[in-house]
């Protein structure tokens, strides 16, 4: 099949940090054939060879097993082409159509790694121009929007021009293999169905932390924040893979109708709960591995005055028969103690224990997200096996873990987030992409967040960087008796 992918915003930092390795991993693995034209789109006076030349110099930073070897590089830079295009300017996707209708591709796909003010602009003019056919695919780029009313717009704007089987909105952390292996846990085997319920689940923990800071994205990040920029999206996204019920089969609407059910069922906000199951906190100085790091409000482009927040900690509750009553917290943050994203499934303890269980743990499923990938399944067994064991610890249980590493079942060479969601775009898989309705559930129910602090005079609790956030998101889940805090 043959293809044009069109990457709008071509020399920016997406693009040369996640697409084009994606990109050329795809081309690499056999994916996508030598006769495919990339053609990146952008503001700069380039050439071809001035486009080539700088994606090598960028390729040349991407990990040691991901980096192209010169003969590697010289082969897919063929598929690079540039043209020079102002997204506001008609003449320019006029040359942009002409360019696309010498060669007929048999699919189009439209990227828009630009800022999203430009999404209705972009698409109004694709349409104006005739490139909205059905052969044509368009990719959005989160944030969409900056709150429900203006990603209504943009949806709205979109969908004037494209159908919605056009659509395809990334949320990159649904092309991880760990998140499509989420799915497999839970709909391919029946060991965990009969217990993924409130009576057998007591707590279910989301974590997403980064030891990164903003670095040269202050200005960007500013108007975003931890909540738009991490829980709106990829942490909403995760509680549903969790919470969802079994689709009636694995086609993309199948999926997103269940996924839509636990939005719409997510407990709204109350000013009693907005104060009370809500911490956000924003990162100070400090020091992460033996070297000091400055805080948020030193980074570039960061108002001296900011009270945006770099950390959230949330309790939320889904008000169905499944999971009524259970808590699910989420916790994402910058500048924490590790790299490290994972869902911890929380289990009650036994009805009726007649062993002594260490104090305060519990069962737990641990679904590794990154760096790692893979399952923890922790249970107990028996304290008195040890040689020297005291005859008081025959009714004593002591912890065992039962490890699932899927990059060493699997192999390291498996398919990443981008590449996976950058080849789904040209089959025309939908499945791993958000459908516009459930982007607006997630706006509606975070909306009263972001109303409540821009309303309130205290702004975000101070934490140095390095450390775990605010330690207020332990009180959160104490009368939960969970280890909220604790690294997994």
């Amino acid at each position: 099949m043959s293809f044009d992918l069109v990457l709008f915003g071509g020399t920016g930092d997406l693009a040369w940090r996640k697409l084009l390795p994606a990109l050329f991993q795809a081309w690499r693995h056999g994916s996508i054939p030598n006769d495919a034209r990339i053609i990146g789109v952008a503001r700069d006076s380039l050439s071809n060879d001035d486009y080539r030349a700088l994606i090598a110099s960028r390729l040349d930073v991407v990990e040691s097993d991901k980096r192209p070897s010169t003969e590697e590089f010289t082969r897919f830079a063929s598929l690079l082409h540039y043209l020079r295009m102002d997204l506001t300017a008609t003449p320019d996707y006029e040359r942009l159509a002409h360019m696309l209708r010498e060669r007929d591709a048999q699919t189009v796909v439209l990227y828009l790694a630009t800022a999203p003010n430009l999404f209705t602009t972009a698409c109004e003019q694709l349409g104006a121009v005739g490139l909205n056919t059905p052969r044509t695919r368009v990719v959005l780029e989160k944030p969409l929007g900056h709150d429900l009313a203006s990603n209504r717009d943009i949806n709205a704007a979109v969908r004037r021009v494209f159908d919605e089987w056009q659509i395809f909105r990334i949320d990159h952390y649904l092309g991880k293999p760990s998140v499509q292996n989420l799915l497999a846990l839970r709909f391919g085997n029946a060991l965990f169905e009969p217990l993924w319920r409130r009576e057998t689940i007591g707590s279910v923990e989301i974590t997403i932390a980064e030891q990164l800071g903003v670095a040269k994205r202050g200005a960007f990040y500013e108007s975003t924040g931890a909540l738009r920029d991490m829980v709106q999206n990829h942490a909403l996204q995760l509680l549903c893979a969790i919470a969802m019920e079994p689709p009636i089969n694995a086609h993309a609407d199948a999926i997103r109708d269940e996924k839509l059910k636990v939005l719409r069922s997510l407990v709204p906000w109350s000013p009693i709960t907005l104060t009370r199951d809500v911490v956000r906190g924003q990162y100070t100085a400090g020091t992460l591995g033996g070297e000091q790091v400055p805080g948020y409000r030193q980074e570039a482009g960061v108002a001296p005055d900011s009270r945006t927040e770099t950390f959230v900690a949330l309790r939320a509750e889904i008000a169905n028969w499944r999971w009524a009553g259970v808590p699910f917290y989420i916790r994402t943050g910058k500048r924490m103690a590790a790299h490290e994203a994972h869902i911890a499934v929380n289990f009650r303890p036994a009805p009726h224990p007649i062993y002594r269980t260490p104090l305060g743990m519990s069962n737990r499923l641990v679904i590794h997200l990154q760096p790692r990938d893979g399952l923890a399944l922790h249970l107990f067994s028996a304290g008195s096996n040890k040689r020297g064991a005291r005859a008081a610890d025959v009714q004593s249980l002591a912890p065992v873990q039962l490890d699932l590493d899927f990059d060493t079942r699997f192999g390291k060479e498996r398919v990443g987030a981008y590449e996976r969601l950058l080849l789904d775009v040209i089959a025309g898989r939908l499945n791993l992409f958000v459908r516009a309705d459930e982007q607006e559930a997630a706006w509606r129910w975070i909306e009263p967040i972001m109303q409540s602090w821009q309303e309130s005079d205290e702004g975000p609790r101070p934490y140095p960087a390095g450390s775990w956030g605010p330690s207020a998101a332990s009180a959160l889940v104490a009368r939960d008796g969970n280890t909220w805090m604790e690294e997994c």
